[in-house]
């Protein structure tokens, strides 16, 4: 007597959806991974200039031209002038909050908040 044995696998049909899903979350990751890629940009370039020597001698508005202009360098399109503040709040300290909104598809839109404080002069930079 002959054994019938079943199918394993996917069909044609389970196989196009795994792939429109797969496809999917792809096309969600290729939206996103420029925005946290200028916001890693961002970070690195206010820590190098945090640890810099001879940091907190100069005036905030030297500090806010010496990080935009590596954020030129970087390609950092996203943060504005307004976007940077300078304090002695606990020490001196260097705050760049913003936002960034972007087109997903069609009239769906999505928005990434950043801030990020780093402590001007600071030895031991994280």
């Amino acid at each position: 007597m002959k054994r019938i044995s079943t199918q394993s696998g996917l069909t044609l049909t389970s196989f196009l959806i795994v792939l429109a899903v797969v496809g999917f979350f792809i096309y969600i990751g290729m939206k996103l991974f420029p925005v946290y890629t200028e916001y890693y940009s961002v970070v690195t370039d206010m820590k190098g200039l945090a640890a810099e020597p001879g940091i907190k001698q100069k005036s905030p508005e030297e500090v806010r031209n010496l990080l935009f202009r590596r954020f030129q360098i970087s390609y950092v399109d996203s943060v504005l002038p307004q976007n940077v503040k300078i304090s002695r709040k606990d020490g001196y300290q260097m705050q760049v909050a913003y936002e960034v909104r972007r087109n997903l598809m069609y009239n769906l839109d999505f928005v990434a908040v950043f801030d990020k404080t780093v402590e001007l002069g600071a030895r031991d930079v994280d």
